[in-house]
């Protein structure tokens, strides 16, 4: 039975994670999977004395390039983050014809297309399922079980961090403020949570997920994105009135070569299983051209399940020895001219308008959303306090820009004091 060296490089919750199954599994996966795994060298940036309490100590180093001159090493697990320096090691690190497994989103998405290219001439593979959901298997389950299917629509649920802190604002009514310090209390945030709130780590994973599904690279700057930082209190109560709950989405959609992807925030009925993925949890939701629609559920990231997925690659990548897969759509920095990027998307509204309570301003307000093409479905009226009124309006299914339209349209409105919040519907 071959034995497959790896070296580990990182060795923080996620690469920690994967030296412990590896070693704790390693008897139960030589004999359950013919995989024979050893752990080499683990590259850290600096030797520290909790590290040896987890490996021996002469597994670390601190000198890639220890990593990269050892012939006995074929599998590189890249977990440090970030684009710099794990860009670089992965680069080389293929061109030597290691295979490298890696649950970097960042530095996947944004440099996907010079890791393949090279990644081919080499010969080496390149696996990364633990870049999207943690430890549910999202990306195998695309290119492994739904080959049958032309996959038209991927809504997903991506980013613990905001999803903990939209249930906790959905179902105890606290602010954004007050639950952000919570979750950073709980490890859930980062001290410094922009990746996560401003939809950035969403965008990243969606522009993996939907490249994929969808058979066309999406360079993530083609990626509308909206982060979280704007909701309130009343936005979510206003949700659960009219039967919704807001999760930050990530959305694609594909018809003929028209594809939409974005992330933002978005009310969805509370029927839909979307909204089972609460706290830090994660869902992703396909619609199949032939088994409709399916969704997996699971942790989204922490050190166990995103090592669960990497492992579960580097045991793939050994049974494929030799025979490493590559994405078979045109993977080149740019998206490519074949495809019809779609930024004037049709979606449904909410939006929540103070205004003076007077006759008329109902009337004016429809007349202006008339005008734009956007048809309601719902209106709704609080109670008028010191001459102002709250009125929530929910349309139909309208065009982006038309809705834009509106809303500018609206604004300039004398009986208008604000458009306080435009939450998009995906019903």
């Amino acid at each position: 039975m071959k034995i497959y060296q790896v070296a580990i490089l990182g060795f923080g919750v996620v690469g920690s994670g994967v030296y412990r199954i590896i070693k704790e599994n390693h008897d139960d996966l030589k004999h359950r999977e013919g995989v024979h795994l050893h752990t080499k060298r683990v590259l850290v940036r600096s030797l520290k004395p909790q590290y040896f309490d987890v490996a021996p100590e002469e597994l670390f180093t601190t000198n890639f390039y220890n990593i990269l001159n050892d012939d006995d090493v074929s599998i590189v697990i890249e977990c440090m983050g970030g684009v710099e320096p794990a860009r670089t090691f992965i680069l080389k690190a293929l061109k030597a014809g290691k295979t490298v497994v890696t649950s970097n989103k960042e530095v996947i998405s944004k440099h996907w297309y010079e890791f393949e290219k090279i990644a081919k001439q080499s010969g080496a593979g390149l696996y990364y399922e633990a870049t999207v959901g943690g430890g549910i298997p999202i990306l195998r389950t695309v290119t492994d079980s739904m080959q049958a299917n032309n996959i038209s629509r991927v809504l997903g649920v991506i980013n613990g961090t905001t999803n903990y802190i939209l249930t906790k604002m959905a179902e105890e009514g606290k602010t954004y403020e007050e639950t952000l310090i919570e979750a950073q209390k709980l490890g859930y945030a980062e001290a410094d949570p922009t990746a996560d709130v401003e939809g950035y780590d969403a965008t990243y994973k969606l522009s993996i997920l939907a490249s994929m599904a969808f058979h066309a690279h999406l360079p993530v700057p083609t990626i509308y994105r909206e982060g979280i930082t704007g909701l309130s209190a009343m936005d979510f109560q206003t949700a659960k009135q009219l039967g919704y709950t807001i999760k930050l989405l990530a959305i694609g959609k594909k018809q003929g070569n028209s594809i939409e992807v974005r992330v933002h925030p978005t009310m969805i009925s509370k029927d839909h299983p979307l909204c089972g993925a609460r706290g830090v949890f994660n869902a992703v939701f396909l619609t199949g051209s032939a088994v409709d629609d399916i969704m997996l559920y699971g942790r989204g990231a922490g050190a166990m399940p995103t090592a669960s997925a990497v492992v579960s690659d580097v045991i793939y990548a050994c049974h494929r020895d030799g025979r490493h897969r590559y994405m078979t759509f045109v993977n080149h920095e740019q998206m490519s001219d074949q495809i019809e990027l779609v930024s004037n998307f049709s979606s449904g509204y909410c939006l929540r308008i103070l205004v003076t309570d007077s006759t008329g301003v109902l009337s004016k307000i429809t007349q202006v959303f008339a005008q734009h093409n956007v048809s309601l479905s719902t209106v709704l009226q609080t109670q008028a306090t010191d001459g102002e009124a709250s009125i929530v309006m929910v349309t139909h299914g309208a065009m982006e820009m038309d809705m834009k339209a509106a809303v500018e349209g609206i604004k300039v409105l004398d009986c208008v004091k604000s458009v306080l919040s435009v939450i998009r519907v995906e019903e």
